[in-house]
Formats: C-alpha cells, sequence, structure tokens
C-alpha cells in the first residue's frame, strides 16, 4: 500500500495495515507543511518595499529582513536536526512549527524593525522542517515509498514558494494593507500547529548521544559577530575598530569553534567533512550560490518598487506587480530543476553545473547593463532561472557523489547550511553597499543606482567564480 493511498481506514481488526495507513496520514500533513513553508518564503519578498514604508525602514536596510532569518536558520538546521535524532522528530517538528507561527504572528504585527527581525528569527527553523520530515518519512516507510513522499514534500516546498509570491502580492492589491496581508501567512502558519498533533506518529528510532552544545553556542555567537561587524560597516567604515574588532572575534569564536568540532565525538558540524578537499571546492560554490540566490531577492525587490520621479530609477511597481515579475523566472527555475536529470544525462553533472553558475553570472551581468524597462528584467531574470533551476538540483547531487560515500548525508546537510551561510552573510555586504551608495546628507536612505548596479555585478563575479571553481574541481564519481 502506497503512503499516499486514498483508501478507507481499514477495520480495528485489520491490525497490519495500520502503520502504512498512519504514514499515509502523515505524508498528506507533511506535504501541507512544506506548502506553508514554501508560501512563507516565497510570499516575504514583494512585500519588502512596502513594510518598509510601513515601519519607516531604509530601502538598504531591508535586506536584514532575509539575513535575519537565513541567520536563525543556519544555526537552528543542524542543532534541530540534531536534536530530533535524539529526542524524536516529531517532537521536534511540533516545536519548531510553534517557533515559526509565533515569528511570523511577531512580523505581521511588529511596531519596528527591531520586533519585525525577532519574529524573522523566529522563523529561522523554517529551514528545518524539511530535514525533519525527510528523516521521519525515511524511519516509517521502506525505500522507494520514502523516495517517492520525499519528491512529494520538495514539489510542495515549490509549489508553495511560487504560489507565496503571487497570492502575497494579490492579497496586498485588494486590501492595500500591508499587516492584513502579512496576518494570511500567519494563520497559515498557527494552523499548522494544532494540525502536527493529529495522527503523526513519532520516529520508530532515536540514536543516542547528547547535543554539542559547546559547538552550538560558538557557531551562533561567531554568526551574530560577523553579520554585527559587516552591518557596522555601513556606517563606521570597514577600516574602523568596532568593525575590525567585531570581525577579528568572530574569526578567533569561529576558529576555536572548528578546534572544538574537531575534538568532539558527536560534533555539530562535521568539520571534517567540509575540509575533504574532493568536495571543498564545491561548499565554495554553495556559499556562493547561496549569496547570490538569498542575496538578490530584497534589492531585486526594492529596486522595482523604487518611484522613478524621485530616485531616476526602478518603475513604482505594486507587490502584486513585483511578484508577476518574477513568477516567469520563478516557474523557468522550478522545470529546469525537475529536468537537471536529463540535463545532466547528456552533459554530465559537473559540467552542467558550471554551465549553470556562467547561466547565472551571465543575467547579474545582462541585469547590471540593461535595467531600464521591466521587459529587460522579466528576460535577464528568465536566464538566471534556467541556471539557478539547473544548480539546485545538480549542486547537492555533486557534493554528495563528490564525499566519501560514508558520509553522505551529513555531507548533504553541510551543503545546505553552507548556501544558508552564504545567504546570511551577503544580507550584510548588500546592505553596506546599497547604504554606501546613498551618500551623506538627511536623504532618507534611498540607495543610488550605482549601488544596485554594483550588488549585481558582486552577484555576477561570484557567480562566474563559481563556474570556473566548478570547472576545474577534479571530479570524483560519475559525471
Amino acid at each position: 500500500m502506497r503512503p499516499t493511498d486514498s483508501l478507507p481506514p481499514a477495520p480495528p481488526t485489520a491490525v497490519a495495515p495500520e502503520r502504512p495507513a498512519s504514514v499515509g496520514a502523515v505524508v498528506g500533513l507533511l506535504v501541507l507543511f512544506e506548502l506553508t513553508s514554501g508560501f512563507l518564503q516565497g510570499g516575504i519578498a514583494p512585500l519588502l518595499p512596502e513594510i518598509g514604508r510601513e515601519l519607516g525602514i531604509p530601502d538598504a536596510e531591508l535586506t536584514w529582513v532575509i539575513s535575519a532569518q537565513l541567520l536563525a536558520a543556519a544555526v537552528s538546521v543542524p542543532v534541530l536536526g540534531r536534536l530530533g535524532d535524539l529526542y524524536g522528530h516529531r517532537k521536534v517538528l511540533r516545536g519548531a512549527l510553534v517557533c515559526v507561527a509565533a515569528g511570523t504572528l511577531l512580523v505581521a504585527l511588529a511596531p519596528s524593525l527591531p520586533v519585525l527581525l525577532a519574529g524573522r528569527v523566529l522563523m529561522g527553523p523554517l529551514a528545518a522542517l524539511l530535514p525533519l520530515e525527510i528523516a521521519l518519512v525515511r524511519d516509517r516507510l521502506p525505500l522507494d515509498p520514502a523516495r517517492s513522499a520525499i519528491a512529494r514534500l520538495v514539489g510542495a516546498l515549490a509549489l508553495g514558494t511560487l504560489l507565496g509570491g503571487v497570492v502575497m502580492g494579490a492579497v496586498h492589491e485588494a486590501t492595500g494593507d500591508v499587516r492584513t496581508t502579512l496576518l494570511v501567512p500567519a494563520v497559515l502558519a498557527v494552523l499548522c500547529v494544532p494540525v502536527s498533533f493529529l495522527v503523526i506518529p513519532e520516529s520508530a528510532r532515536t540514536g543516542g548521544g547528547r547535543l554539542d552544545w559547546p559547538g552550538a553556542a560558538l557557531l551562533s555567537l561567531t554568526m551574530v559577530l560577523l553579520l554585527s561587524g559587516v552591518s557596522a560597516a555601513k556606517d563606521a567604515g570597514w577600516l574602523s575598530g568596532a568593525v575590525l574588532g567585531q570581525l577579528l572575534l568572530a574569526v578567533l569564536l569561529g576558529s576555536a569553534w572548528v578546534v572544538v568540532e574537531l575534538r568532539t565525538a558527536e560534533p555539530l558540524v562535521d568539520v571534517r567533512a567540509l575540509a575533504d578537499r574532493r568536495v571543498a571546492p564545491f561548499f565554495l560554490c554553495a556559499v556562493a550560490f547561496g549569496v547570490v540566490y538569498f542575496g538578490s531577492l530584497s534589492p531585486d525587490a526594492t529596486f522595482l518598487a523604487a518611484d522613478p520621479d524621485r530616485t531616476g530609477y526602478g518603475f513604482g511597481l505594486s507587490a502584486l506587480e513585483i511578484s508577476l515579475v518574477a513568477l516567469p523566472a520563478a516557474v523557468t527555475a522550478v522545470v529546469t530543476s525537475s529536468l537537471t536529470a536529463r540535463i545532466a544525462g547528456r552533459l554530465g553533472y559537473v559540467p552542467a553545473l558550471a554551465l549553470a553558475f556562467a547561466l547565472i553570472g551571465a543575467s547579474f551581468l545582462v541585469t547590471a547593463v540593461l535595467h531600464a524597462e521591466v521587459w529587460q528584467l522579466v528576460a535577464a531574470k528568465v536566464l538566471a532561472g534556467l541556471g539557478m533551476g539547473v544548480a539546485l538540483g545538480a549542486l547537492p547531487t555533486v557534493i554528495a557523489e563528490s564525499s566519501d560515500p560514508s558520509r553522505t548525508g551529513v555531507t548533504t546537510a553541510l551543503y545546505n547550511n553552507a548556501k544558508t551561510l552564504g545567504g546570511a552573510v551577503a544580507g550584510g555586504v548588500i546592505v553596506t553597499l546599497l547604504a554606501a551608495s546613498a551618500g551623506p546628507g538627511p536623504g532618507d536612505g534611498t540607495p543610488a543606482e550605482s549601488g544596485y548596479v554594483t550588488v549585481w555585478l558582486l552577484c555576477a563575479v561570484l557567480a562566474f567564480g563559481a563556474a570556473a571553481v566548478t570547472a576545474v574541481a577534479r571530479r570524483v564519481g560519475r559525471d
């Protein structure tokens, strides 16, 4: 019996089918959670300009709305994953959903930027939902049904991301109120909490050991200091004592974290897997991908929303119009991601990945040169979607096949962390670049057009760099 069969439940006397029926129900509920997760992740970007206007946040600072959640995700994914292994994935999944629900409510009701960022930090466990769900499905199902269920979960996440931007933009268009619009995903997140207490079974097996609390604490402090130093650079300058002090302390704590992880029997992060020369180049590519994938969300939205009469650039688009501009690229990414296996079957996974990064770099280069018309941006983003879809499908596969077979699972998990870390750090850097372009004076902090061009060129350089690293990296396993 497949986990998604919609047959009526077996009679009480039929004991054997109870476990598959229970798992069939849970797969459907987990799909709901992933739809909601995608909705929350895809719905925020088009609303960023409206959130800025509502709370009086300069455009350059809005990047922190994305980065705060990514920072929390970089820490919460390994921590919650390990807690799930130790105490049960269902229990930790419920806790993560409660945290996300509280965060979405705080975001919707936030009176200021600090409260808004606190809500986004609480939403960090969004990134841990899928790993927890995959672990639960793999624990409760045989191999083939588990693969089918995981594919449905990933597909639900992609679909939710597509729907999030369009639906949130449409709701804002209808209501004209950003807070009412933000309450829509908040209600969905809150409803997921009681749903998680219905028929979801606990993991049949839990591991022994303990959580690496020193590693978790050092990783958290390192991330906070790193982003705090980058953020301070926009006002004090990169060579100021405050900035250099925080960055130096972040390096020292990061080095201490590496030593702790190497000496811990059950580390939070397997640093040895990161340092493996066969896979390390692809981790660098994952960091670069995180920068261009997450780092461009906020700048693209604020550029499209900018009033050309006041700023000299932009198109004054609404949240719905911004989401519709991004929709063709998102659809393209989903389609090419689903076709990655066929594309790689013809080119090989490593060449396909190099080509994907080259397409992404070309798209940002085109955007930096041609951004005077909406159609130019749409065309460039569709080009980016072609590359990002293939990269999303090929990069984890290349990393898994380049790693030691005994470490495939942890290495793939580290890929997600590297990508998230790249996105989090990108936020601080982009805030600095855009704020610096605004120049001195009593203005409202609106970046100059040159600031956006610098951001796009930075993304192009990183993407082309990743393409070069991928092209020369040693091929391991099957291409």
